[in-house]
């Protein structure tokens, strides 16, 4: 069941995935309309559907223009989206106005509220909020209702889990729900009552999956994304009247600051440098920021390189850094290129030395611990093996002297991606592959070829039983490993895996 999970939304970029649940959502309130389901009626709801998106990406449009800045059609449509399902939905042209003008203040803010490229605060949000005090159309969530909360929480929960944001969507959920049940108890509501309203006559889980969640006013690290959700939960539910302003919006732009105040503040500017190949199939891409970029080994940062006949996996993804941190050297990624890749993929291995590439940030937990005598096991599947190349490289660096096992699973044959770095750093490599390398290296052990499981690693390393294990690689040999390694008795379990590519 994961694993076909982290096929179907690995294979979906995170807009689009977005997208889609937001689509499914409209789609269920317009019959619900229809149905005479929901308060509002079909033609509120088309008109104000109308107004939200088509002025949205209108002005999303005209303020690329005026920015010189690409026009990213499904972003304002999102927004739109969001600002159509926050606001009170009418055929009154006065409040229509105040949609549209939402819109416009959504559009502008991109530009506007931005440091060095990175959004400050959610763009919806601010146009709602700003329309909702000077009083034009008011955000009342209509969304919050009984029917629609099937379709929200499932799409909520498939964005969390495509974006690994699932512990920030359940702590605010936990936070937030906990709160307005003990209040609605203390101000005298029944137990039923009070989760009805705290879970099911909310927006609970819509703000959860698809507002908090935005990845660009989120912080890098897990404990401050758990911290921002605590944050936004207790303006959300704790019981007060500001007097001026929706308190979730509220909410989340408070919740928006403390992210800023957090992560990294700017957008990150990349020269394209070069390739080099590593493997058969794999290619190390070069790149120098413009500034220093602040990044612990381990950590993965977002590219975007825009191109034309993009396919359906869109124009952005993640890639684990695998150089180690210097101050003003170069950044460097590997992909695997197959056979039938993506449009992104050959667009970037098409880029020209001197090209500009933008990085959106830098994030990640994936690291060893600080403790450098804890023993440690490394299992990388594939290009699974980029993390580690940037933690070895930063340990030998340091002249670090780690107790490091290094289990490399790979299906092709020919030269290994980071082979030689792996034998300078002098760990130990159990390298399981169709055929063994020759000569085999000095302190290298052929493990054998086909599917790596629990036992074999056993056999192969005694002592793992007593080791931190780490495990990156594609979702499904990271889901069986981590299972395995367990199961083995490892000391505990990291993993980070690579989807959508």
């Amino acid at each position: 069941m994961k694993q076909q999970l982290d096929r179907i939304t690995g294979a979906i970029p995170m807009h689009k995935l977005v997208l889609i649940g937001l689509a499914a959502i409209t789609a269920l309130s317009l019959l619900l309309a229809l149905a005479s389901q929901l308060s509002a009626q079909p033609v509120e709801l088309l008109a104000s559907l109308a107004v939200s998106v088509g002025v949205t990406a209108l002005s999303g449009w005209l303020a690329g223009l005026v920015a010189r800045r690409r026009f990213h059609i499904e972003s304002s449509i999102i927004t739109g989206l969001l600002v159509f399902m926050i606001m009170e939905p009418s055929t009154d042209p006065f409040v229509l106005l105040g949609i549209a003008l939402a819109g416009v203040i959504a559009s502008a803010s991109k530009y506007l509220l931005a440091f060095r490229g990175r959004h400050i605060l959610n763009p919806a949000a601010v146009g709602t909020l700003v329309i909702g005090i000077v009083g034009t159309a008011y955000p009342i969530w209509w969304i919050g209702t009984l029917y629609l909360q099937p379709v929200i929480i499932i799409g909520a929960l498939l964005v969390l889990y495509r974006t690994q944001r699932l512990a920030l969507g359940v702590t605010f959920a936990a936070v937030a729900g906990s709160i307005s049940v003990v209040a609605s108890l203390l101000g005298g509501s029944t137990v039923e009552a009070a989760l009805s309203f705290a879970f099911i006559s909310s927006s609970l889980f819509f703000f959860a999956g698809f507002m908090l969640s935005e990845p660009l006013t989120l912080p890098p690290r897990r404990w401050q994304q758990i911290a921002v959700a605590v944050i936004a939960a207790l303006v959300f539910a704790v019981p007060f009247n500001s007097g001026y302003a929706n308190k979730y919006l509220l909410a989340l732009l408070v919740a928006n600051l403390v992210a800023f105040a957090f992560g990294q503040r700017r957008g990150i500017r990349l020269r394209y440098l070069g390739k080099s190949p590593v493997g058969p199939t794999t290619f190390e891409l070069s790149f120098q920021p413009s500034r220093p970029v602040r990044f612990s080994p381990g950590q993965y940062m977002e590219l975007g390189i825009p191109h034309r006949r993009a396919d359906f996996r869109g124009a952005r993804r993640y890639f684990s850094i695998s150089s180690a941190p210097t101050v003003d050297g170069p950044i460097t990624f590997a992909i695997t290129v197959p056979e039938k890749s993506s449009s992104f993929k050959r667009a970037l291995l098409d880029l020209e030395p001197g090209a500009i590439v933008h990085g959106t940030g830098v994030g990640g937990d994936f690291f060893l611990p600080r403790d450098a005598s804890e023993p440690l096991l490394l299992v990388a599947g594939g290009i699974g093996i980029t993390p580690f190349a940037s933690q070895l490289a930063h340990a030998t660096a340091r002249g670090e002297k780690r107790d490091v096992v290094v289990a490399y699973a790979t299906s092709s044959t020919g030269a290994l991606p980071y082979g030689a770095l792996l034998e300078s750093s002098g760990v130990r490599v159990v390298l399981y592959a169709p055929e063994a390398p020759s000569p085999l290296p000095a302190g290298w052990q052929y493990g054998g070829s086909g599917r790596v499981t629990g036992e074999r690693l056993t056999a192969a390393i005694p002592d793992l039983a007593r080791r931190r294990a780490y495990v990156s690689g594609p979702p499904a040999l990271v889901n069986d490993l981590r299972k395995a390694l367990r199961s083995q008795g490892a000391k505990r379990v990291h993993s980070d895996s690579f989807s959508g590519y």
